[in-house]
């Protein structure tokens, strides 16, 4: 029974991600934390780091508006057009652990007001190493947003549970007013996968 419901949302929400012309249906797990908690609002500029296939990307730029805008990193080539009413959207090919990222970003914008990340680490299989992988990505997003976000700024990043969650939750706590953690409906139910949601970005001293 698990598995049949698991499927009856994988399919709504790929089905629901194909009539709303988005790249894959993972726009849903940023969306509904965006209704409820709405870090993300018009005017803003904003980062998407591990953005391909692009979904983050489009629908943070509908909600900026084309006051906005929206900068897109991955490993991978993006090149979308934003949607009829979006900001504009500055792809960009590179590492986010390469220095050489920062200096790029800031001959953009010398900072953000939002950091979204739905970064994952290739697993193996290997539940440790995974989890590993996923909290030396999540820490560097927490590392970048420390440099790149204005006072004031929100910050949504997707992490794995494990034994070094804790941990990091604590780390986003030191650096946000307002810490969440926040599990999407259109997350399966059986994936370790959270969101982090940090909300008025406080730098340290």
């Amino acid at each position: 029974m698990i598995v049949k419901n698991v499927r009856k949302v994988k399919d709504f929400y790929y089905k629901k991600a194909k009539k709303d012309k988005y790249p894959a249906r993972s726009v849903y797990k940023l969306e509904e934390a965006l209704n409820k908690h709405k870090f993300i609002r018009r005017g803003a500029s904003v980062l998407d780091l591990g953005c391909c296939p692009g979904s983050w990307s489009l629908y943070a730029s509908e909600v900026v508006g084309e006051k906005g805008i929206v900068v897109g990193v991955d490993l991978q080539e993006v090149d979308l057009s934003p949607r009829a009413g979006g900001s504009e959207i500055i792809w960009i090919r590179q590492d986010i652990m390469k220095p050489e990222l920062i200096v790029e970003l800031r001959k953009i914008r010398p900072a953000f007001k939002v950091l979204i990340s739905d970064l994952a680490p290739r697993t193996t299989g290997n539940r440790w190493a995974d989890h590993q992988q996923s909290m030396q990505l999540v820490r560097r997003t927490l590392a970048l947003a420390s440099t790149l976000l204005h006072p004031g700024g929100n910050y949504y990043c997707k992490a794995f549970q494990g034994e070094d969650f804790p941990e990091f939750v604590k780390e986003v706590n030191e650096q946000f007013s307002k810490v969440k953690i926040i599990k999407p409906k259109s997350s399966r139910v059986e994936s370790r996968e959270v969101f982090v949601l940090g909300m008025d970005f406080r730098r340290k001293k």
